[in-house]
């Protein structure tokens, strides 16, 4: 199991000894502990350190700089710019860098994220039920873009666009296993997508960092289409994800999130149904061990805040994936809980770090898994 250290960030931020603050460096001083009520833009490094037997040891961190596009209108919401990369000692990297940014007074909102990942991936297969036993290591280059952007209808309305593409190259790394039994109209060895389409959001949050009151409804419908050796692929993809939150006291607040995803066409690439399980929704589960064609979760968390800087979470929620019938009796559950730390209070910027444990299947160990990010989970 991959085990990631964060014991720098913890003791620093968590745990400060005020009598030596002098002899930390201003700067982390600043990221870290001091109180700012202006809108003036910040700036945080997490540090990454991991290792695990098909990577070795994995090094690098993440940062994230949010600012305000207009510091006189207090309904402006945060903008922020994030960047991640890490490389092994097994010559694997993984990098990302990403914005979210909202014009003066929210008339527009702009996406984009550009990834890149060369970086080992276990295939299980199709479905809902899929095996451990079964699982067949890949080596994985993955290429993406994803650009969006929305103008604002009215309160709470906005529609716009969104774009980009795909790129998969993918090779067995274990001879004889399941992923040699793909046909070919799956797309085993990966390729390259375009999409394009229309997106429609709903959004009443006081607050798009911490949210204590308001919803969001997001839907979009992305036309794929495969191009270079995959040109005769064409397809789509249609995603909704609803999110509420409930202020119940000053310090307690209480979240629901459900999401659904589809992947409509005759002949799709394996690697673009909807996988179960990531750092945001169903938290424990290995993403990519549970795929296919439709994907329904949901989940809610208990949110409280001991003071301005520390918080605790609890979280459970149920989810599966299905080709073309959904069943009640076939949800997986998950549970768990999380630490967090507020680094930029005035924006409501935190670092999160959660636990989440999903079902015990017939002759396996319990799923589970750490996650430490940066942000809420929705």
């Amino acid at each position: 199991m991959k085990r990631t250290l964060f014991l720098f960030l913890i003791l620093l931020g968590c745990q400060p000894i005020y009598a030596q603050k002098h002899l930390v460096p201003k700067f982390i001083r600043k990221m870290l502990w001091e109180k700012d009520t202006s809108k003036h833009s910040s700036f945080f490094i997490l540090p990454v350190f991991s290792s695990a037997p098909e990577t070795g040891v994995e090094a690098g961190g993440s940062a994230l700089y949010s600012f305000y596009t207009d510091t006189l209108n207090e309904g402006t919401r945060v903008s922020n710019i994030f960047g991640y990369a890490t490389a092994t000692t097994k010559g694997q990297s993984r990098f990302s860098l990403s914005t979210n940014y909202w014009t003066p007074q929210n008339k527009y909102h702009f996406t984009a994220n550009v990834s890149f990942i060369n970086f080992p991936f276990d295939y299980f297969g199709v479905g809902n039920d899929t095996r451990k036993t079964d699982k067949d290591p890949l080596g994985q280059k993955r290429f993406r873009v994803n650009l969006t952007a929305e103008k604002r209808l009215g309160k709470h309305f906005y529609a716009g666009i969104v774009a980009g593409g795909y790129d998969y190259k993918l090779n067995d790394k274990a001879p004889g296993g399941i992923w040699e039994t793909l046909p070919a109209s799956s797309q085993p060895n990966g390729g390259t997508t375009i999409f394009a389409g229309p997106t429609l959001v709903f959004d009443s949050r006081n607050n798009n960092t911490y949210t204590t009151k308001g919803a969001v409804i997001t839907t979009y419908f992305n036309v794929l289409k495969g191009v270079f050796a995959n040109n005769n692929y064409k397809g789509g993809f249609f995603n909704i994800e609803y999110a509420q939150f409930f202020s119940i006291s000053k310090k307690l607040v209480f979240g629901i999130n459900i999401q659904e995803q589809s992947l409509v066409g005759e002949s799709s690439p394996y690697y673009l149904l909807p996988a179960l399980g990531n750092d945001e929704i169903m938290r424990g589960y290995y993403n990519g061990r549970f795929r296919d064609r439709n994907l329904i979760a949901g989940q809610g968390e208990l949110r409280y805040r001991f003071n301005e800087r520390l918080g605790i979470v609890g979280f459970a929620g149920v989810g599966e994936v299905f080709n073309n019938s959904f069943k009640v009796s076939a949800l997986k559950p998950n549970i768990g809980g999380g630490l967090r730390y507020f680094f930029d209070i005035e924006k409501g910027l935190s670092m999160r770090i959660d636990y989440g444990i999903g079902e015990k299947r017939t002759g396996e160990t319990r799923q589970s898994g750490l996650y430490l990010s940066l942000a809420e989970a929705f």
